[in-house]
């Protein structure tokens, strides 16, 4: 064997027998890493001391320990399978001390060896990470027990002259410690050069004049180049949205490049003006946003249902809120890299909730009366609030009137926490409204798109593309609202990435008795059952317009084939979707038996039709497209379903019958087996007529008659005499007994006419007998005496 090979084949043997050495030693370091670091977490979690800050480190921490541990696992469980499998395939050892080949013995420590390092590993891993899970639960119910203390923790009254006694005995040192912040921010200013202030200035004046071609060029293409229809409006709304945290991000980040290098590396300021950008940002969407929607100058682009009067005297509200949001923020954390005084941070905290409050119930009430006024304009009464608005309003003034009563009796921080949450629930609806109306006149917008055809066929999959856009807009809208649910909860003691890991657990699901349900397994099993339906409709549609027109089969035989088909795929199709949930089909044969009684009672006559409609199909009694009789009804068959079947009568009216009148009644099946077609002709004449010259015209009438089947040939016979009349009888066949009545009403007028010409009587009048009646004798004449 070449060297080279040899050393292949080595190289091999270690990559499947285990990991290397190195890949080892790496992952138990790691793993005592982990250990220590979880134990030291442990004892700090116990003590009780650590801060808010360090809590959340703490919590970043073992959420990466947790992956990191996880990873180990998914990465060399494969590999402890693998060894397993193959000391398996080695067998155990020999016993009584039989001989065994050197090299598999070999092999069979070797892989003993490194299967239980393995074993060992993956353990140690599994258990860490679940240490490191409930670790990080218990740092969240610590932060979570922690925001409720401060939260419903009480100071004293703004009422109370405790408080102004305290907030006045501290005033000098605020005052001092603000003067040295004014200080160190000029000197944070003067540090930076000049020409580098100019530059920020020239990058916030090239924003700005982005900012004003944006606009404009963002109104020329929503107003010519955007689709027709709703979506011009909205996708103008989220452009402008999105626009209007350009220029005062912008500013914010260069006044941040300007502070921040004339800072000292421990200074708190650094870090207040790094998030101020983002503290802006959030100010801007709230107030680019409101007036997206509210849309004063453009009446015809507004996405809420406003009248002009209340979208334009709100427009100022909205940038009066956005801006008292920004300033509350900026001055609470300002105070605290200052170190200001206890009450004047609670007295900044309750002048902010308490301004911001005002604002909102402001709002509230402007909106209202601008509302009735222009309703009052329009001569029409105000109206009736939407259900849905009323039960919002009286939240929102509830939530307004609990924030202020409990900044008046102390509770400041509730009650701020409680106006923040009026706007955070306010900017989550109104952004998930958005998104929701983007996707849906987007979905519709596609929808409607027809290639320049306003009627086009409803083939060529243009029903499934309506039925997947409106599903999607439909998911995608959900999904919106959902996520906007869990952003809504993410101030109660959580914030997003916390609640976001939560939406780990949707790989376990949920257990429903013995059946455990996922999400990804549902959507796996939704997935499975759209593809096998569009396998089904491509196989079907390849069947009947394919290969069926190939075979001896008859129209009404190719279209029970294919509805069998459709049926029988789309039982395959759910028996796979419920594998794919887990759903095992002996668990659905146990729930078809346990159902079964009730669909017995309950659902017996659909079940009989159901049944009765298969039997049809199987064996054609009737199929599409013959002529049957049935309790007085008469028509032909134009479609076999599930449960009826519908027939077209003779005035273009559809009866549907259900299927088992089909198998438990008389049916006359008129193209059952022989679609030949009889014409019958029974014609009296008097008994004088010549009879062999009115046979050969009749014979002669249905022999030239181009309809009338040659073979079995036409024939007239006698029927015998009537009422002093000959009957007789002329009988012909036709290709389908649906061309039976008209070319009998052929035949009958040219007989007629032959008739007539050749002077055969047709009918003659009964003769009349006269009977003469004798007058009775009169009575002989009494006696007179």
């Amino acid at each position: 064997m070449p060297t080279w090979l040899l050393a292949f084949a080595l190289l091999l043997m270690l990559l499947l027998s285990g990991t290397p050495a190195a890949a080892q030693d790496e992952a138990d370091g790691l793993l005592d890493a982990a250990r220590q670091r979880i134990e030291l977490i442990k004892k700090r979690l116990a003590d009780g001391e650590a801060g808010d800050g360090e809590l959340t480190g703490f919590r970043r921490e073992l959420l990466g320990l947790q992956q990191q541990a996880e990873a180990i696992v998914v990465e060399q469980a494969p590999q402890f399978d693998s060894a397993k499998a193959r000391l398996s395939e080695l067998g155990a050892a020999p016993a009584d001390g039989a001989a065994e080949a050197a090299d598999v013995a070999q092999q069979r420590r070797t892989l003993k060896r490194s299967s239980e390092q393995l074993d060992a590993r993956l353990k140690l891993a599994r258990l860490l990470a679940l240490e490191a899970e409930q670790l990080s639960d218990e740092v969240s119910g610590q932060r979570r027990a922690r925001f409720r203390e401060q939260l419903f923790e009480r100071t004293d009254s703004v009422l109370a002259p405790s408080f102004w006694n305290e907030l006045a005995g501290s005033f000098a040192r605020d005052a001092a410690r603000v003067e040295l912040l004014e200080r160190r921010l000029a000197e944070a200013a003067a540090r930076t050069p000049a020409l580098r202030w100019a530059g920020l200035a020239l990058l916030v004046a090239g924003a700005l004049a982005l900012r004003l071609w944006l606009t404009r060029r963002l109104t020329d293409v929503a107003a010519h180049r955007a689709p027709p229809g709703r979506v011009r409006r909205s996708l103008h709304a989220v452009a402008q949205t999105l626009l209007a945290m350009l220029v005062p991000g912008v500013a914010a980040y260069a006044l941040m490049l300007g502070l921040v290098p004339g800072l000292d590396a421990g200074d708190p300021l650094r870090g207040l003006f790094a998030s101020s950008v983002g503290a802006v940002c959030f100010a801007a969407y709230i107030g680019g946003l409101g007036y997206a929607l509210l849309a004063p100058r453009r009446p015809s682009w507004r996405l809420l249902p406003l009248p002009d009067r209340v979208a334009q005297g709100l427009r100022w509200h909205v940038m009066w809120i956005a801006a008292i949001t920004f300033a509350g923020w900026f001055l609470q954390r300002l105070a605290g890299a200052a170190a200001l005084s206890l009450a004047l941070e609670v007295a900044l905290n309750g002048a902010y909730a308490l301004t911001l409050g005002l604002v909102l119930a402001r709002s509230v009430h402007r909106a209202e009366q601008l509302r009735r006024q222009a309703h009052a304009e329009e001569g029409e009464a105000a109206g009736a609030r939407p259900g849905w608005l009323s039960l919002a309003l009286v939240l929102v003034w509830g939530m307004l009137l609990l924030s202020l009563l409990g900044i008046v009796i102390g509770y400041v921080a509730l009650g701020s926490f409680v106006v923040r949450q009026v706007v955070w629930i306010g900017l989550l609806s109104l952004s998930a409204y958005l998104l929701s109306l983007l996707i849906d006149d987007a979905c519709m917008a596609w929808l409607g798109t027809r290639d320049g055809d306003e009627t086009p066929p409803r083939g060529q999959g243009l029903l499934l593309r309506d039925q997947a856009l409106v599903l999607g807009s439909g998911v995608l809208r959900l999904t919106v609202w959902l996520l906007a649910l869990v952003l809504i909860l993410a101030p109660f003691g959580e914030n997003p990435e916390d609640l976001l890991r939560r939406t780990d657990q949707l790989r376990v699901g949920f257990a429903v008795g013995q059946l455990q349900l996922r999400p990804t397994a549902v959507l796996q099993a939704m997935l499975v059952f759209a593809l096998a339906l569009l396998a089904l409709r491509a196989l079907k549609r390849w069947l009947t317009e394919r290969y069926l027109p190939t075979t001896s089969l008859d129209a009404g035989m190719r279209s029970s084939v294919g509805t069998l088909l459709g049926f029988l795929g789309s039982v395959v199709a759910i028996g796979l979707a419920l594998s794919a949930v887990g759903l095992e089909l002996e668990k659905v044969a146990w729930i078809a038996s346990a159902l079964s009684v009730g669909i017995g009672f309950g659902l017996q006559a659909v079940v009989s039709n159901f049944v009765s409609g298969l039997i049809l199909l199987a064996e054609r009694p009737v199929k599409v497209g013959d002529w049957v009789s049935l309790s007085g009804v008469e028509g032909d068959i134009r479609r076999i379903n599930v449960r009826a079947t519908e027939i077209q009568m003779g005035d273009r009216s559809t009866v549907i019958v259900p299927n088992s009148e089909f198998i438990t009644k008389v049916v006359r099946n008129v193209t059952h087996q022989n679609p030949v077609g009889l014409v019958q002709i029974k014609l009296p004449m008097p008994l004088d007529t010549d009879a062999a010259k009115a046979r050969a015209i009749l014979l002669r009438a249905f022999e030239e008659h181009e309809d009338v089947l040659d073979a079995p040939a036409p024939s007239v016979q006698l029927d015998g005499i009537v009422d002093g009349q000959m009957v007789f009888n002329a009988t012909g066949f036709v290709g389908s007994p649906r061309q039976a009545y008209g070319v009998r009403s052929a035949l009958l007028f040219r007989a007629l006419q032959e008739l007539r010409e050749a002077q055969l009587p047709l009918w003659r009048p009964p003769g009349m007998v006269l009977r003469e009646e004798t007058a009775p004798a009169p009575a002989p004449a009494a006696d007179k005496t």
